[in-house]
């Protein structure tokens, strides 16, 4: 091959990938770490111990754009869909181990607000998104209940029509912003014999008779986000406080788990990153017989592997990001990302602690909050096992017929 052909070669290869974030992300990112140091990282500590984040903080989180990003302007929001900017906070939030205050976050941009976006009337818009835009309002969502967590067809909670109301009676558990939340978008049946039918979603109000919040929940991590039992009884909520139709709740909530779903994987590659990050600064900081920890043999090998399934990884979220960009995120994908993501980053912690010996088991260092606070990424949002099934169906539903 001559030195001419060579250059026609080259010429003919595909242009390298445009780099994942741009100058604004980038110039996001300051806006972010500035908010997490100034505000969140002083007072993490006693949040924790409260097991309670201030209202405050969430309201000052808006104003600084950490999140209801995509809530339009004539709501008061910046109207931005770029998810990779939910992507930047998720690994601001992992660096500064302040994962609480991240899940609260998740909660209103993933899980509560795309209700209201894709789901709920215009007078519900104006009624909740400018609070939510503002922080002002909390949201949180009632799904599971004692006897049901991932079987979401088993729920027992009621609501029977009743004159231009509803009557709702039933208890939910596990719910995230339970004790401050200003609202429930709470899942009920509405026709026992309806099969996936037979559910709707009601907007359930603080103040409204009938409606009381259980004792705060003692969890094993994220003990700053504040974690709830409710209670239903004989609460009357009007037929406006009705999202969709009556009957749609179950294909509403598939609608919005992928979405959700995304974030818990995103927040996992963070978590595990920011891990990975920790644990070599220690390594080659911390010495034993002799020489660094990190010039035995075993820990390097240890840190390549770990380095190398994080980066694979990273190209599958940062891929599964994009489509939902694109609007062409799917249920499976979505699903594939959240079980193998979210089990990653088990490994990681689990490993990287260990190369901390003593240290990695005291909660002063940031790996010991870490393997106690990604424990819960492989449950909600639907457990691996959930997951598994889901993709595992799909494949099946291809060889019918």
């Amino acid at each position: 091959m001559t030195l001419a052909d060579s250059r026609t070669e080259a010429s003919a290869r595909p242009a390298p990938p445009a780099p994942f974030y741009g100058e604004d992300h980038e110039a996001y990112r300051e806006t972010v770490r500035e908010f997490l140091r100034r505000e969140v990282v002083p007072n993490f500590d006693r949040w924790e111990e409260e097991r309670l984040i201030p209202r405050s903080v969430w309201k000052a989180a808006a104003e600084a754009g950490l999140y209801s990003l995509a809530i339009p302007e004539e709501y008061g929001g910046p109207g931005e869909p770029d998810y990779r900017f939910r992507m930047v906070v998720c690994e601001e939030v992992a660096r500064t181990n302040t994962t609480s205050f991240g899940v609260g976050i998740g909660l209103q941009d993933d899980i509560i607000t795309p209700y209201f976006l894709h789901v709920g009337n215009d007078e519900q818009r104006q009624r909740f998104l400018p609070g939510l835009a503002s922080g002002e309002l909390i949201g949180a969502i009632g799904m599971t209940e004692p006897g049901t967590g991932s079987d979401l067809q088993g729920i027992r909670t009621t609501a029977v029509r009743d004159g231009d109301d509803w009557i709702l009676n039933g208890q939910k558990t596990f719910i995230s912003s339970g004790i401050q939340a200003d609202f429930v978008i709470a899942v009920a049946r509405t026709d026992p014999d309806a099969g996936s039918k037979g559910f709707s979603l009601f907007i359930v109000e603080t103040g409204m008779p009938g409606f009381e919040r259980g004792r705060k929940l003692d969890k094993v991590g994220i003990v700053g986000q504040d974690t709830a039992e409710l209670f239903f009884r004989d609460v009357r909520v009007p037929a406006a406080n009705l999202v969709g139709e009556v009957g749609g709740g179950m294909a509403y909530l598939m609608q919005n788990l992928p979405l959700e779903r995304l974030g818990i994987a995103i927040a996992s590659q963070a978590g595990a990153e920011a891990a990975l990050a920790w644990t070599l600064d220690y390594v080659y900081e911390r010495r034993a017989f002799g020489q660094r920890i990190g010039d035995f043999q075993n820990t390097r090998f240890e840190l390549a592997e770990i380095e190398t399934e994080v980066e694979v990884a990273r190209a599958f979220v940062e891929q599964a990001v994009l489509k939902y960009n694109a609007g062409v995120l799917s249920t499976v994908e979505a699903s594939k990302a959240k079980w193998y993501v979210s089990e990653l980053q088990q490994r990681v912690v689990y490993r990287c602690q260990q190369l901390f010996g003593g240290y990695g088991f005291m909660l002063e260092y940031p790996i010991g909050k870490a393997y106690r606070d990604a424990r819960i990424q492989t449950i909600y949002g639907g457990t691996t096992e959930i997951m598994k099934e889901i993709i595992g169906r799909a494949q099946a539903a291809r060889y019918r017929g």
